[in-house]
């Protein structure tokens, strides 16, 4: 991947393009117009409103090319629409005139912030800056036309979203490039004990898995993460044929992210982000939240784990499932936490099945 960085363009039909505020079509020469009071062209539109209940289209490109970075950062609350801003934006994305979007999730779990709460994310895919520059390096190819849209759930008008899509066009897309998928689920402490929350289901095709973000609140006491991920590939029925020994080992932690190896059921976790795993989040319930939605928060954890030098692959069907498994002072225990979870994968046709996406106050954390 490194050597491409210095790979010549050899091919004037391949060109780069960006999107934004200021050049809304990527338009030769389009950027840099409007005009602001230091005059035309000195930073004039920066940013776009979205009004409660509608929805900005942030890139509708014809191809074939490839979407090779989106940042975009917004507010992420308001006073009249509570809490919730990054929950309440939906990110979407239609590939060759799909009817149905390959990609659906809430705009802060799409960049591994889930909870509507920003967090510090330094991975080679998603990256995260202070305060709340949200990044996507994640490839995402399309043959004939992309479509990028930004929906708000939320109740009340956000005036200032910023937004930029990096892309080129005219790229030589072999068939075995396939389309970008990210979906979505919860299990709200819904699903009976002993039942496995499902991270993706009823995928059929020829694929790579490369991702997942998991947003998990525990909803009693102890150890929350001793859940397996197993990977059901192709013929896999009863038994995966990919498993891990327990969340935080899945995340490429080990020991309850403990801050020293010890007993205590209970342990001081230490947060940490890296290139292809991370657990950048962690609240508890000490009192010391900004605001008295976070002050009320029951004990939340975020945490990611990116297949790109180990991936999945598929060549006739994937599902993925978590087990709500943890630890106490008698040994292990089932579990019914509050988890969301989206899936990253790539996959041969432009769009794929998943459950609809749950309405705005259904989506909202604990």
């Amino acid at each position: 991947m490194f050597e491409q960085w210095s790979t010549l363009n050899r091919d004037p039909a391949v060109r780069s393009r960006s999107i934004n505020a200021e050049n809304p079509t990527g338009a030769d020469g389009g950027a840099a117009h409007a005009s602001s009071p230091l005059g035309p062209g000195r930073k004039g539109r920066a940013y776009v409103p979205i009004a409660a209940g509608g929805t900005r289209t942030l890139a509708d490109l014809t191809g074939p090319g490839t979407i090779r970075h989106i940042w975009i950062t917004l507010p992420d609350r308001t006073a009249a629409g509570g809490p919730f801003v990054l929950r309440d934006l939906v990110l979407r994305a239609y590939w060759d005139d799909a009817d149905a979007p390959a990609v659906e999730v809430p705009l802060g779990d799409f960049f591994c912030n889930g909870f509507a709460t920003r967090a510090t994310v330094t991975s080679l895919p998603i990256t995260v800056a202070p305060t709340g520059g949200m990044n996507c390096y994640l490839p995402m190819p399309f043959r004939t036309r992309a479509l990028l849209t930004l929906e708000s759930r939320h109740g009340a008008d956000l005036s200032h979203v910023y937004y930029q899509v990096d892309y080129t066009e005219g790229d030589d897309l072999g068939e075995d490039t396939g389309y970008l998928h990210a979906q979505w689920r919860r299990s709200n402490a819904d699903l009976p004990l002993g039942t496995d929350h499902p991270i993706l289901d009823g995928v059929t095709g020829t694929g790579r898995y490369v991702g997942t973000y998991i947003a998990l609140t525990a909803l009693s006491r102890w150890w929350w993460g001793e859940g397996e991920v197993k990977f059901f590939v192709d013929d896999d029925r009863t038994h995966p044929t990919l498993c891990s020994t327990g969340l935080e080992d899945y995340a490429g932690g080990a020991w309850c992210f403990q801050d020293a190896l010890r007993t205590s059921p209970e342990p001081e976790a230490v947060t940490f982000s890296a290139p292809f795993s991370g657990y950048p989040f962690r609240s508890t319930r000490d009192g010391t939240g900004a605001t008295p939605f976070e002050t009320a928060m029951p004990p939340s954890h975020g945490l990611y784990r990116w297949h790109l030098p180990d991936p999945v692959l598929f060549s006739a069907r994937l599902s993925v499932t978590l087990q709500q498994i943890g630890a106490g002072p008698h040994g292990l225990v089932e579990r019914q936490d509050d988890i969301s979870t989206v899936a990253y994968l790539y996959l041969s046709e432009p769009v794929t099945t998943r459950p609809p996406l749950p309405p705005p106050a259904a989506c909202h954390p604990r």
